[in-house]
């Protein structure tokens, strides 16, 4: 499996932390997009090239950081074939895999701990979609 994370500079840290932490537990292919370095930068452009890489199935599923994890989720949103999702715990990572097959997660860096955004991703990272009566809601949201 192949996961895009994209970063603005509020998530340089937990992004870092969620590479080593899925090649370690799970060996997948991580594409990162950056940002690499904690200089200012405009968080939509790498929730755009995540979302990009997974509408075009270059990419299985993604993940975007930025402070507060909101502006990268509308940016990523924007790409048709992403549906996004902002999960503060793990709960809500749980649900938006199995009610709304979310391929691109997003998180906050400044609203969300190292510690819980390892617990969000790998809840979301190994969660399936229960598709049935969920799958026409999916198909509603595609339009």
């Amino acid at each position: 499996m192949k996961i895009a994370i994209g970063n603005d500079h509020a998530g340089v840290e937990m992004k870092n932390m969620l590479v080593k932490f899925i090649e370690d537990k799970f060996g997948y292919e991580v594409i990162n997009i950056g940002t690499d370095t904690e200089d200012s930068v405009d968080y939509p452009l790498y929730g755009r090239k995540v979302a990009q890489l997974v509408a075009s199935k270059e990419a299985d599923k993604g993940i975007v950081i930025c402070g507060t994890g909101i502006g990268i989720s509308i940016a990523a949103n924007k790409v048709k074939g992403v549906r996004a999702a902002l999960c503060k715990d793990v709960y809500t990572a749980e649900m938006t895999r199995k009610h709304n097959d979310a391929n691109v997660l997003a998180l906050g860096a400044r609203t969300t701990s190292l510690d819980e955004a390892i617990d969000i991703a790998n809840v979301w990272l190994t969660t399936d979609f229960e598709g049935g009566r969920h799958q026409r809601r999916v198909e509603m949201i595609e339009g």
